[in-house]
């Protein structure tokens, strides 16, 4: 496997002196180089996403995509005019030939581990799309990876970016509400397949299903897993990571499928109840009108309460010199917070580690809810929550 490159760098000498050179490694030179990014297996259709972030960016070179079923690639290909030299089906070859500093991972949940394992031991930064695992063992099988191979590893949940969400974060962290006591999650859409990459909308068939990895439970599918990833690890990075006491969950499989498409969680913390809620089968796509219920979270703390709903323009916001409740417009988002690429490079850049729910402490926390929750369900009962 290949180890982390090195350079000889060489000053012209001035009158009179001698030829100085020093040798610099590659995670240094990074500060000062463009970015090189490969985006390897398109199971989830956020690649397409990721990629247009990459490309956007100004200091990010897209140097390779890579999927073993060519034609899911094609819309990338095409969107950003990426040479042929660059496509590849086998992920070794894309690694070898293309040398990215970081690769972007969207393979189904349950292969989440074995993907990082693979890039991983060619020195390569890895940010892999949500969620974190298909279960905490295989959590940690990334996270044993990534430090046997000193590479960075992030786990990207696209609400993070979510200027409602962020804006809530930050009036509590303000202690605009108290300690915070519960946190109440609701989050889906109309379902996987019916939208694509850039949301652009598809009508899934009974033989669509049957097909995506997304109703297959081997493959981690479900939205218990799709979903209620995104609420324990957010609700974790909003209860400062604090663990929950114990867990319990139920869950709906509509129609004969082997995955659910509705699941209902609740956590007791010392604090009190939080409750996290998941829906493929919502009425509309957030996105385009927001549902009822609506998607997003509410936090009560001792002081007061916050709501913050997906795609609307602020957080609502109550304390005791408001009970009435206040409209809080939005933050701006600015670099590097805007999304998951400019955050990312910027920790390559200055050689930070990813911290929030991007990090993998805070995943970690998030997925050990989840496996709670897969066990609570199937147990039909109350279960520790086991550190």
């Amino acid at each position: 496997m290949a180890k982390e490159w090195s350079y000889e760098l060489v000053t012209q000498p001035r009158r009179g002196k001698s030829r100085q050179s020093s040798t610099v490694t590659h995670s240094q030179l990074i500060k000062f180089m463009k970015i090189r990014v490969a985006g390897i297996n398109f199971d989830h259709f956020h690649m397409g996403d990721l990629l247009r972030m990459a490309a956007n960016h100004p200091q990010v070179e897209i140097v390779g995509v890579c999927d073993d079923e060519p034609a899911r690639m094609q819309a990338a290909v095409r969107n950003f005019s990426i040479p042929e030299t660059r496509v590849f089906t086998d992920v070794e070859a894309c690694l070898e030939k293309s040398k990215p500093d970081f690769a972007i991972l969207c393979p189904a949940t349950a292969r989440h581990a074995e993907y990082v394992e693979r890039v991983a031991p060619y020195r390569i930064h890895v940010l892999v799309e949500k969620p974190f695992a298909a279960t905490v063992a295989e959590a940690d099988r990334m996270i044993t990876a990534a430090k046997k191979n000193k590479v960075m590893l992030a786990i990207n949940w696209p609400l993070r970016w979510v200027a409602n969400h962020c804006t809530a974060y930050r009036l509590l962290e303000d202690g605009r509400i108290g300690a915070l006591q519960e946190v109440h999650y609701y989050g889906g859409n109309r379902g996987p397949l019916w939208h694509t990459a850039d949301k652009i909308e598809t009508t899934p068939t009974p033989a669509m299903k049957r097909k995506s990895w997304f109703y297959k439970a081997a493959q981690g599918g479900g939205s218990l897993l799709d979903y209620l990833g995104y609420g324990t690890t957010l609700g974790t990075w909003y209860h400062q990571g604090r663990k929950p006491i114990e867990i319990t969950a139920v869950t709906d499989l509509p129609n004969g499928l082997e995955v659910d498409e509705h699941s209902l969680t609740v956590a007791r913390y010392a604090s009190g109840l939080s409750k996290f809620e998941t829906r493929w089968g919502t009425f509309t796509d957030p996105w385009t009108h927001q549902t009822q219920p609506k998607c997003g979270f509410v936090l009560k703390g001792t002081d007061g309460t916050l709501s913050s709903y997906e795609y609307e323009p602020g957080v609502r916001l109550q304390t005791r010199a408001r009970p009435e409740g206040e409209h809080v417009p939005a933050d701006k988002l600015k670099p590097p917070f805007q999304n998951p690429i400019q955050y990312f490079v910027d920790c390559l850049r200055w050689d930070r580690l990813p911290d929030g729910p991007l990090s993998p402490k805070i995943s970690r926390i998030g997925q050990q809810m989840v496996d709670c929750a897969v066990l609570s369900a199937k147990r039909k009962r109350v279960v520790p929550f086991v550190d």
